[in-house]
């Protein structure tokens, strides 16, 4: 009798401990996803890093630029292959414009290449030196992919600013992202030409604030939940 008693003791004390788990770990994800929430809600903005890093430093062409490397200012040589338009882009300002996108051939590696802005498309006529034989040396700003359509992909426009748009269209190795060049030089001299400046970064979370907080109730109410079925179940037995 006193082995049977000690069972259910030890078999009462396994399920407080399993359930004592369960109710922590939902708590947790709730108090997690309220992080979540206060983060977009208050974004903190990234340091900017003003050192001039070499592309190939900081990111692969073969794998997704890593959070540390964006928003840097970055250093590469090649000669651009192809031109096209970015319709309804927003720089730093918060100015809404057509921007003017090249996909520039590495020098260091002939078989990988990386989209670089080069300014407004209204100014694409301004300096037209650059002809695809040249080499051009471009500085700027090495920035995460787009994932959101600004319009219609098509053959001379990018619907956004994301290499994977061009993978059937381009034989080369495409590294993801892109740059926001500052300056661009060739043997002649510094191409002169309005810039664009770089949207303002911040450690962004994904969704919206009250779908955050929407989870935050689903999982409180789970580990309410978690919590009040073994006092049901002690109610169902009883009756």
């Amino acid at each position: 009798m006193r082995i049977v008693r000690t069972k259910a003791a030890i078999k009462k004390l396994l399920q407080g401990l399993l359930v004592l788990v369960i109710v922590s770990s939902f708590i947790g994800l709730g108090l997690w996803q309220l992080d979540r929430a206060q983060e977009m809600r208050n974004p903190v903005k990234i340091t900017v890093d003003k050192k001039l890093y070499e592309l190939t430093s900081l990111a692969e062409s073969t794998e997704i630029i890593p959070a540390a490397s964006i928003g840097k200012k970055v250093n590469v040589k090649g000669n651009y292959i192809a031109n096209y338009k970015a319709p309804n882009q927003i720089d730093g300002g918060k100015n809404v414009s057509d921007w003017e996108v090249a996909l520039l051939q590495t020098e260091t590696n002939p078989d990988t290449a990386i989209l670089v802005v080069r300014g407004l498309w209204k100014d694409r006529m301004v300096e037209p030196r650059v002809a695809m034989s040249n080499s051009v040396e471009i500085i700027g700003t090495l920035m995460p992919r787009q994932f959101d359509d600004r319009a219609e992909n098509t053959p001379q426009q990018l619907s956004r600013l994301d290499s994977s748009v061009l993978v059937s269209s381009v034989d080369a190795q495409l590294y993801d992202g892109f740059v926001i060049a500052t300056s661009e030089k060739i043997r002649e001299g510094s191409i002169e030409r309005t810039r664009i400046s770089p949207p303002k970064l911040t450690s962004g979370v994904p969704g919206y604030y009250w779908q955050h907080i929407s989870y935050v109730v689903v999982w409180w109410f789970m580990a309410g939940l978690v919590m009040w079925m073994p006092f049901y179940r002690r109610r169902e037995n009883e009756i």
